[in-house]
C-alpha cells in the first residue's frame, strides 16, 4: 500500500521519509472539507492548466514574503511533486545529444529521472562555480549544448549543507547556463533563514525553480511547482497531456490552497520545525563524539565522514547485522566513484529516542 518497508530488528536511517505521526491527517481533513465548501464541484472537476488560482496565488505571496520581491503567480505552473517537475523540465529543455550537468553529490534518484530524457550526464562541483563555467566552455567546445545544471543548493540531499553565497552569485552569473534548483528543503530551517534562493538572486533569469509540498505537508499529496518566466510556464500549460486533462492534481491543489490560506499550514510547520530540530538534535548529539559531524541549519540529512581507510559499502552490512542502516555515500556520485567514506543518515523518520539508539549500534558497527 506505501512506499516505504519496515524491516523487523532494523532502525533505518535509510529514508528520506516524514514520521508518520507528523503527518497532519486531521488538519488535512479539515481542509478538504473547507475546500470542498468554498469551491463546490469546481473542485472536483478539471482545473486550470497551470494550477488553481486559489494556489498559486497564495503560494506567489508567499514565497515573495519569505524572500523579498513581488507576488507573480503567472510564474508558477502546479505540478504533481517535485520529481514530476524534473521530468517535466527535462522533457522540454533536452534535446538530442544535450548534456546534463548534476552537482556531486547530490540527490541520486534525480539521475533516472533527468537520464529518462536521453540526456548525457556529467557531474561538476557546484560549490566551484569556476569549475562549471570550465566544464560548460569544454563542452560547448566538443560542439555539444548543455541543457542545464541541475542542483539542490538549500539544505541538501545528501550533504545538509547550503551552498555559499559567493557561490550562489557566480554560479547564476555563468552566461548562458540554465540552472534547474530543486528547493524542496528551503521550508525546513531550525536556525536562522535559509539562505536566498538561486531564483531570487538571478530575478528568475536563467533559474528554473522546483518546490513541494512533500517534506513540509505530505509526500502523498504529489504536488509541488515550478518557478519559472510566464514563457516556460505557458509551454508547460500547452503540454499535450496538460490540455487533454487540464491541471495536475487540481483537487489537491486547492486543498492545499485551503490549507495556505486558513492558516494551518504555518501551524503545521511550526510543529514540523520543532520536532526535526529535536530529531536531529538526538542524532548528531549521539554521534558527534564518536565521528566527524555537521550540524546541518535545515533539511532532513546528515553527512558523516568515516575513520580513515574505512568504506561506507563494506560498513554497510556489518551495520545491519548490528540492527541499523543508512545510503553509502557513492550512491550520490553520479559514477559511484566518490564518496567511499561517507554516510548519508536521514533523521526525519525516526523519533528522537530511537535516533539515540541507532546512534549507538552504528557506533558500534564502526568498532
Amino acid at each position: 500500500m506505501i512506499q516505504f518497508e519496515a524491516r523487523p530488528g532494523i532502525l533505518d536511517l535509510s529514508w528520506g521519509h516524514p514520521r508518520p505521526e507528523l503527518l497532519p491527517t486531521a488538519e488535512w481533513g479539515v481542509a478538504q472539507a473547507g475546500a470542498l465548501r468554498a469551491s463546490g464541484w469546481r473542485a472536483l472537476t478539471y482545473g486550470y492548466a497551470a494550477g488553481p488560482h486559489p494556489l498559486t496565488d497564495w503560494l506567489a505571496a508567499r514565497l515573495a514574503r519569505i524572500e523579498g520581491g513581488t507576488p507573480q503567480p503567472e510564474s508558477l505552473f502546479v505540478t504533481a511533486g517535485a520529481s514530476h517537475a524534473l521530468a517535466l523540465l527535462a522533457s522540454l529543455l533536452v534535446e538530442p545529444g544535450d548534456v546534463v550537468l548534476v552537482d556531486e553529490p547530490t540527490y541520486h534518484l534525480a539521475f533516472q529521472i533527468i537520464a529518462d530524457a536521453r540526456a548525457e550526464l556529467r557531474s561538476v562541483p557546484a560549490g566551484d562555480p569556476a569549475a562549471v563555467a570550465a566544464k560548460v566552455r569544454a563542452i560547448r567546445a566538443e560542439g555539444r549544448r548543455v541543457a542545464f545544471l541541475y542542483l539542490v543548493p538549500t539544505f541538501a540531499n545528501p550533504t545538509g549543507r547550503s551552498l555559499e553565497p559567493a557561490a550562489r552569485r557566480a554560479l547564476v552569473e555563468i552566461e548562458g547556463l540554465t540552472v534547474v534548483e530543486d528547493d524542496t528543503y528551503r521550508e525546513l530551517v531550525y536556525e536562522g533563514s535559509a539562505p536566498p534562493s538561486l531564483w531570487h538572486l538571478a530575478g528568475g533569469r536563467n533559474v528554473i525553480r522546483i518546490g513541494s509540498f512533500a517534506k513540509t505537508v505530505a509526500p502523498g499529496l504529489r504536488l509541488g511547482w515550478i518557478s519559472g518566466t510566464p514563457g516556460l510556464v505557458n509551454r508547460l500549460a500547452s503540454l499535450g497531456y496538460v490540455h487533454s486533462g487540464g491541471g495536475v492534481n487540481h483537487t489537491t491543489a486547492v486543498t492545499m490552497a485551503e490549507f495556505g490560506t486558513s492558516g494551518a499550514y504555518d501551524t503545521h510547520l511550526a510543529r514540523l520545525r520543532d520536532a526535526y530540530r529535536a530529531q536531529r538534535d538526538a542524532l548528531v548529539g549521539a554521534l558527534s563524539p564518536y565521528t566527524s559531524i555537521m550540524r546541518p541549519a535545515g533539511g532532513w540529512f546528515l553527512w558523516v565522514t568515516m575513520p580513515p581507510g574505512r568504506s561506507a559499502v563494506d560498513l554497510l552490512p556489518v551495520a545491519e547485522r548490528q540492527g541499523v542502516s543508512f545510503v553509502p555515500g557513492p550512491s550520490f556520485h553520479l559514477r559511484g566513484d566518490g564518496g567511499h567514506d561517507r554516510l548519508r543518515l536521514s533523521f526525519s523518520l525516526l523519533p528522537p529516542d530511537d535516533l539515540a539508539e541507532a546512534a549507538a549500534r552504528l557506533i558500534v558497527a564502526l568498532g
